[in-house]
């Protein structure tokens, strides 16, 4: 059995107007957390952001991706905004040279970040490279597993979540197909080359207890429809 319920990243929602048709688009997905991007969170007025959501239901599982870089102040307020909705994990990206002030922040607000890979190009986007961070770093910094890109960086996904197992504290189920030169899509959950029924099968069997959040990018200006077609065969898979 899994510890975590699925969540729809709002960058999922970046066509959508405003809060009230991300609620309503949630709904009809039939899903009730959001993963919050900085598109949709007033970090200067977090109260405010968090209350929409709370109001409808909907709990913010986690908040990024957040690139966390020298500026302590503008590093701290994602922190409280974390504090604030009672998340425990921050989807994140860094540099190394931000590597201290981001574990003086956990320690002070007991919080971990969880590093989103992203793709072969990333800085922190193959298992070498978050090997690398790991074995410099406290437990307080993780890994937010993101399946397609992690395809793109030519790793198994499965392998991936198996490796970092103690440190896998978010995931983002995203799928893709590559054309010739290797370029990658969007496709519904599922559909690609994401062998989503075992990845589902290993977080159900270890008890993953970390945010779980459906990332798919297409048609930001009418997203429900194919949203709803991968929350149905996620749900599907974690339940075969």
């Amino acid at each position: 059995m899994i510890n975590s319920t699925l969540g729809i990243q709002s960058w999922c929602f970046r066509g959508l107007k405003g809060t009230p048709e991300i609620i309503a688009a949630l709904n009809a997905c039939g899903v009730d957390r959001l993963e919050a991007c900085g598109i949709h969170i007033d970090l200067d007025r977090p109260a405010e952001s968090l209350k929409l959501y709370r109001d409808a239901g909907i709990t913010i599982s986690s908040f990024g991706v957040n690139f966390f870089g020298p500026d302590e102040a503008a590093n701290r307020k994602v922190f409280e905004f974390a504090a604030l909705a009672g998340f425990p994990a921050i989807s994140a990206d860094l540099n190394y040279d931000s590597l201290d002030l981001v574990e003086k922040l956990c320690a002070e607000y007991g919080k971990k970040v969880a590093i989103h890979n992203h793709g072969r190009r990333h800085a922190l986007g193959t298992v070498r490279e978050l090997e690398a961070l790991f074995n410099r770093s406290s437990a307080n910094v993780g890994l937010c597993l993101d399946t397609g890109w992690m395809l793109d960086s030519g790793e198994d996904p499965l392998a991936v979540a198996k490796k970092f197992r103690d440190r896998l504290y978010g995931v983002h189920i995203k799928d893709f197909v590559f054309d010739r030169a290797g370029n990658a899509e969007d496709v519904i959950s599922g559909t690609g080359v994401l062998a989503l029924d075992g990845f589902a099968h290993y977080l159900a069997d270890s008890k993953f207890d970390g945010y779980l959040t459906l990332e798919y990018e297409g048609e930001p200006e009418n997203p429900v429809p194919n949203l709803q077609a991968c929350v149905k065969n996620i749900n599907a898979a974690f339940a075969r």
